[in-house]
């Protein structure tokens, strides 16, 4: 292999190192949850509910949006409750409000260990980090907002004891002064509640008023990662447009700019794993919000419908769909599919590389569904992968070959151009088109591998689907790190590995990290020893940095990269046997210990 082509290799490898140890070293700081200040002594909840615009039949905008504070008595910890059991999720409604504010998830503990706590998506004003979902009408024309349903209203509920798939309840409230008020909320088998909302107008004058839903939540998640590849926020579908809005990007609540969404959308809040999200339905077009509180600390999005004029005898109603739960991305793509909800697997964070994330995902899913394994699924997509960039592999193990057969003649030309670097370059030009050898052939695989590498470090960083999934003997989780370490001789020693947050965990090396180095040294070893001094030291160290640096890096990860490795080693020791020249594998690993002879070394004087 010429100098050329071994300076090509080395940029791409480096440059791939300083990339990866970019990712190791320089992660986002994380910022710690603060909690809501003085819970207690604030109103119900401190929402901001939207005005109304006094235009029968209009679309608030900027211009009429009046923000007003709802206040109430009794903290919605005191108020009656409804039960909520499906099979996905338990929790309840508080009456006051109407409002969905306690609700957990069956299917998903905190931790691995199977008796730690189930996950609590939503919690009540009161509670240590307050969010949740509530409803109302905005009053327009004139309309007192004390004759209208609010956050604070106290409905009262039907004879249904709790909320369950087959069996929705009903909220009703009587302002007293000729407009009554119906909620009937249902829920499937999975996370998506249905909110419909009507009035009817018994009194002798037309009123105007706009549905409205809104998220809550008091402060930053208590488990926000703040990590530059995921997104925490707001996050919006408007017209086909989807927009990401991290917490700091909120807009104050002096400065709300309003998005008009003219057909279909949605707007939520959302986490590594979890998501709520609000879905109008059959409205015809609603405006969006997404404001921060900075004084009560309280982020929001809030959802609000065209304005319903109701005449003397009339009635209007609207329907809302909110999404509470584990963004499972089957789920997520049957009410994408088969609901209609517009982009909905657009709400997991795919990424730049969404057309590479997507798709593997996608290959893991089927696989993980096939084999019940999904570490044996990352397997498998790794030799799918490898099957596809084969072709390529080929043609660069056969340049390879080749370029091996013309290292006598590559070093005849060196003699022969005697220092002139142009002549030397014209002559190898001459000598690989002739020979029909391309020395930068090479390299592309290695370049493809980087995009997939990164896609798949998305993919098992942000997919719900991998957190908690085990694979074999101690590796109970793929999302996370391999929890073995040298340091404790893989559980031989009577003590604990250090944690990733102690200083030696750089050095706390698992079962899977030093395989990748191993793996990686091997490959190495299938082509001889750069001449090049410096060009040796860095491929002796390349397979032990990489294993420093994935060493903390998700098992599923390190999984994909032995995978490879091996896959390579065999695919290319086999196709370059294929062209006549046999890899001395074993050679090249006694050649890398060999010390270097000293040059001009004085010799030894004889004795006397």
């Amino acid at each position: 292999m010429d100098d050329q082509n071994k300076n090509l290799i080395l940029a791409t490898a480096l440059s791939f190192v300083v990339i990866m140890l970019w990712f190791v070293l320089f992660p986002a700081p994380e910022t710690p949850s603060e909690p809501p200040t003085e819970v207690a002594s604030q109103p119900a909840e401190g929402v901001i509910t939207p005005g109304v615009a006094t235009t029968p039949g209009a679309i608030e905008g900027d211009a009429g949006s009046t923000p007003t504070q709802d206040t109430g008595a009794p903290q919605p910890a005191d108020a009656p409750r409804i039960a909520i059991d499906t099979p996905s999720l338990k929790g309840s409604i508080s009456l006051q409000g109407g409002r969905i504010d306690q609700l957990s998830l069956k299917n998903y503990r905190e931790t691995i260990d199977p008796n730690s706590p189930i996950v609590d998506l939503l919690s009540p004003v009161g509670s240590d980090a307050p969010y949740y979902a509530l409803f109302g009408w905005a009053p327009g024309g004139g309309l007192a907002p004390d004759l209208v349903p609010g956050a604070n209203t106290i409905w009262q509920a039907d004879d249904t004891a709790t909320l369950t798939p087959e069996t929705p309840i009903t909220l009703t409230w009587d302002n007293g002064a000729g407009l009554a008020f119906t909620r009937t909320i249902s829920v499937d088998d999975k996370f998506m509640f249905n909110v419909e909302q009507a009035v009817q107008n018994t009194g002798d004058a037309t009123v105007s008023l706009a549905p409205y839903g809104i998220l809550a939540r008091h402060g930053l998640p208590k488990d926000l990662k703040n990590f530059f590849i995921l997104h925490e926020g707001g996050i919006r579908m408007a017209d086909g447009e989807l927009t990401e809005t991290d917490y700091d990007d909120f807009d104050p609540i002096n400065g709300v700019k309003t998005i008009a969404v003219e057909k279909d959308g949605w707007t939520g809040l959302t986490d590594q794993y979890w998501m709520t999200t609000l879905i109008p339905r059959d409205t015809g077009g609603f405006n969006v919000t997404t404001l921060q509180d900075g004084r009560r600390d309280i982020y929001q999005t809030t959802a609000r419908m065209p304005t319903q004029t109701v005449a003397p005898g009339a009635s209007a109603s609207t329907r809302l769909e909110v999404f509470a739960g584990a963004k499972e991305w089957k789920t997520i793509r049957h009410y994408q599919n088969d609901d209609g909800v517009d982009r909905f697997v657009d709400s997991i964070d795919w990424g730049w590389f969404f057309f590479l994330t997507k798709p593997i995902f996608a290959v893991l899913h089927y696989l993980n569904n096939m084999i019940g394994n999904m570490g044996w699924a990352i397997i498998g997509l790794t030799l799918l992968i490898k099957a596809l960039l084969l072709p390529l592999a080929y043609k660069s193990y056969v340049s390879m070959a080749k370029m091996k057969e013309l290292q006598p003649q590559m070093e005849k030309l060196k003699e022969e151009a005697d220092g002139d670097k142009q002549k030397l370059q014209k002559s190898m030009m001459e000598l690989y088109k002739k020979q029909k050898v391309n020395p930068a052939s090479g390299c592309l695989p290695i370049i493809l591998q980087i995009p997939i590498f990164f896609s798949l470090y998305k993919v098992i960083f942000v997919t719900l689907e991998l957190r908690h999934a085990p694979w074999i003997g101690w590796i109970h989780d793929l999302s996370a790190p391999d929890p073995s370490s040298i340091l404790n001789l893989f559980g031989l020693l009577p003590f604990d590995a250090p944690g990733p947050e102690s200083a030696l965990a750089i050095i706390s090396l698992g079962v899977l990290p030093i395989l990748l180095g191993v793996s990686m040294w091997l490959q190495q070893k299938l082509n001889p020893t750069p001449a090049d001094a410096t060009q040796k030291m860095i491929f002796a160290w390349m397979p032990w940095v990489f294993m420093f640096m994935l060493g903390q890096f998700a098992s599923g990860l390190v999984v994909y990269w032995i995978a490879n490795n091996t896959i390579t080693f065999t695919q290319q020791y086999a196709i370059m046997r294929s062209q006549g020249y046999k890899p001395d594998v074993f050679g090249n690993i006694l050649d890398g210990f060999k010390r270097k002879p000293k040059k001009d070394a004085p010799a030894k004087s004889d004795k006397l």
